[in-house]
């Protein structure tokens, strides 16, 4: 009997995901309800909230896999050995970050900067983020007298500003890619002593 339950509540699950996700390819993540999530899966709203506590912890979950399938692929790749093709490398991750304000802005309440107390999908991949980039910096051309751990923190910190910055209505004249390689580049180069 318990299996039976476990079995029915799985299927349930996976149906609610797959409705999600049929929505969310037609209207975006933002758009999502939980009103089109349930008529497409076919069960009551409460089934929904028996799963999940609201709308942002199943988001939680699905942008916490497309950002996993994002560093998957981004691993599949070369190491960069540039400040350039670091970004380059980086770049399916952060267009899936900044392809809608709601993403960004829900990565960033989860993200674990925020005193969530639950280390969730979007969590982990923030450690993952500077785990592989201070893997690549460790053999790139860059500077040399501090860390790959730090220069990869960095990385990091200075992409969150640039996504940061393209929602910002004062900032919009310059790309997010100019104004991370503005940044990398000042960051990630060798200290040149002025004579």
């Amino acid at each position: 009997m318990q299996k039976t339950i476990q079995k029915r509540t799985l299927k349930t699950r996976a149906r609610l995901f797959t409705a999600a996700e049929a929505v969310i390819e037609k209207n975006g993540y933002e758009a999502l309800r939980v009103d089109e999530v349930v008529q497409a899966a076919g069960v009551a709203k409460g089934t929904f909230f028996a799963h999940f506590r609201d709308k942002d912890e199943l988001m939680e979950i699905l942008i916490g896999q497309k950002l996993v399938a994002c560093f998957d692929q981004v691993e599949k790749g070369p190491m960069p050995k540039t400040a350039l093709e670091i970004i380059d490398a980086l770049e399916p991750i952060h267009s899936f970050m900044t392809s809608e304000r709601y993403v960004f802005d829900l990565i960033i309440r989860y993200s674990g900067a925020t005193a969530i107390a639950e280390i969730g999908p979007i969590a982990m991949c923030f450690e993952r983020y500077v785990r592989m980039t201070a893997v690549w910096l460790e053999s790139a051309e860059v500077r040399g007298d501090v860390s790959a751990d730090l220069l990869a923190e960095g990385v990091q910190a200075f992409a969150l500003q640039s996504m940061s910055l393209k929602y910002c209505a004062l900032h919009e004249s310059q790309s997010f890619r100019d104004r991370l390689e503005v940044y990398l580049n000042a960051w990630l180069n060798p200290i040149v002593q002025k004579t």
